[in-house]
């Protein structure tokens, strides 16, 4: 229960979901963790749980893609904890729309957020994880980030850029003792698929689609994946028993980039 005692984190939106579990995670094994998110409410309530269990929180609101903002965020982190260990970006959004009719505006929304909001995490954490003689970053991509996808060609996008970023940050700072890795989901049960807007602007809807159901038709294991299971792959990646993993993908989907689902029981 102390994986990562005495380490401090950053966790972008870690409001909810898997950011959410993330940060309930590390402080649980006893970082101190920087939330930063724009949900206020949900953001408070995620300190308030993990300071009610003996934690150490804070919650600051944020837009990602706001370079202005990001050095108070992480001199927050240094202030009000002493240093930085950990960063794990994880704000994103997901834009279902078939490349022929998506705007260009949702495009660069869309980028802003899931690869801007990311390169800017990295960019302004490293200095901090110099002075505090290395640190673990974690980027959160996507099973999208490995394989296309009907209507998520932009989203996809976005998340192999991740992946490819993760690489390279890994090779430009190992001498520097700062790890980098993605994390790629598969699907997880989170709020986020009832906030996905799909079809083109103007004729636009937030269907809500049902995770189970998705994952019982498309993935291995016999159950959708939970928050819990990406944060676990998140903290093992932050902890000494990863000390010596850089620049890979942790793929944690249940077995659906393995192959295809079997239709029957092998016998």
């Amino acid at each position: 229960m102390a994986q990562v005692s005495g380490k401090v984190a950053i966790v972008t939106g870690g409001a909810s979901g898997i950011g959410e579990a993330c940060a309930e995670t590390l402080a649980r094994e006893g970082a101190s963790v920087l939330i930063t998110d724009i949900d206020d409410t949900l953001g408070k309530g995620v300190v308030d749980r993990i300071t009610k269990a003996g934690g150490k929180a804070h919650y600051m609101r944020h837009d990602v893609r706001d370079e202005a903002v990001w050095p108070g965020i992480v001199a927050e982190a240094e202030k009000r904890y002493g240093r930085l260990d950990i960063m794990v970006a994880n704000a994103g959004i997901g834009i279902m729309s078939p490349i022929a009719t998506m705007t260009l505006a949702d495009w660069q929304r869309q980028q802003a957020i899931n690869l801007d909001g990311v390169f800017l995490s990295i960019k302004h954490s490293i200095p901090a994880m110099k002075r505090a003689g290395g640190g673990s970053i974690v980027l959160m991509s996507s099973v999208a980030g490995l394989r296309g996808a009907p209507g998520l060609a932009a989203y996809s996008a976005t998340k192999g850029g991740v992946r490819l970023l993760a690489k390279s940050v890994a090779l430009e700072h190992a001498a520097d003792n700062i790890r980098c890795n993605s994390v790629h989901p598969g699907i997880i049960a989170t709020p986020i698929w009832e906030k996905i807007p799909t079809g083109a602007e103007g004729n636009r809807r937030n269907a809500p689609i049902d995770p189970r159901e998705r994952a019982a038709a498309t993935v291995p294991l016999p159950r959708v994946g939970e928050a819990q299971d990406i944060a676990n792959g998140v903290l093992f990646l932050c902890t000494d028993a990863g000390n010596y993993i850089t620049g890979q993908e942790l793929v944690i989907d249940g077995g659906m980039t393995a192959g295809g689902r079997p239709t029957r029981p092998l016998q």
